[in-house]
């Protein structure tokens, strides 16, 4: 059996990648999933469905972390989160349930499509922001079904639509990112119990305890950056990371187009 130094080693670059990946998210509010499968397919060499499966597993833990420290930075509007949770969840386990029957992959480029030209828009609002103003997004319900269920049936979606959504409607981005990752953790909550059903315990791996551990180490940093940078730095940041993340998923199913 392997040594306690050899585990060590075996797991730390994913205790890497799941640092990176959550500082991203926790700070951005979005670009979890495809920052970890992207490393870990392309990088490490982890079959396509063995790092998905891990993914939304980790997920559960970093999540729960991040929405913690989030709060404890004072970054979630709580009235937006009472409207997001219960339509999310719906979204989620409708997608999570239909998953089986129903393949949503097919319209994911099309989504991608969609959100690299939101990405534009809110690089031109950061461009022109001079004074920071505010608004209470109002289009929250259906956003939430609509980005839940792409999470779940879709591969992932929650932050990169919703995060997205709320910021062009006028939601303040250190606001808007802390409240969509805290309520990201109940709706992967909601998801991962009907996975795991399916799944089972073959999912829980050395990956993923090494991706757990990486995450829940970086997601009081994300929330502290989040919490810290000003509005229009923190617009910057999602317009690019947003495009750069949308238009390389267009890039990899480029087949389908």
């Amino acid at each position: 059996m392997p040594d306690f130094a050899d585990l060590l080693l075996q797991i730390a670059p994913f205790i890497a990648i799941g640092f990176a990946a959550q500082m991203i998210d926790g700070a951005l509010g979005m670009a979890f999933g495809v920052t970890t499968q992207t490393l870990m397919v392309s990088a490490m060499g982890v079959p396509p469905a063995s790092a998905s499966a891990s993914v939304h597993l980790v997920e559960l833990f970093t999540t729960g972390a991040s929405g913690i420290s989030h709060v404890w930075h004072r970054n979630v509007d709580w009235g937006l989160f009472r409207r997001l949770v219960p339509f999310g969840v719906l979204g989620g386990v409708t997608g999570a349930y239909v998953l089986s029957s129903i393949d949503a992959s097919a319209a994911r480029p099309f989504v991608m499509l969609y959100l690299t030209g939101i990405g534009f828009y809110l690089l031109w609002r950061a461009i022109r922001m001079l004074k920071p103003r505010f608004e209470d997004p109002r289009f929250t319900r259906p956003l939430a079904l609509v980005g839940g269920f792409l999470d779940a049936a879709g591969g992932g979606g929650w932050g990169p639509v919703v995060t997205s959504n709320l910021l062009i409607q006028g939601g303040d981005p250190r606001k808007v990112i802390g409240t969509v990752n805290t309520a990201e953790f109940l709706l992967t909550l909601s998801i991962s119990v009907i996975f795991l059903l399916t799944l089972g315990p073959a999912a829980f791996t050395l990956i993923t305890l090494g991706l757990i551990a990486g995450g829940i180490v970086a997601a009081p940093f994300g929330a502290l950056l989040a919490s810290r940078v000003d509005p229009r730095t923190l617009l910057f940041a999602i317009s690019l990371v947003l495009i750069a993340t949308s238009a390389y998923s267009i890039w990899k199913a480029w087949p389908i187009l």
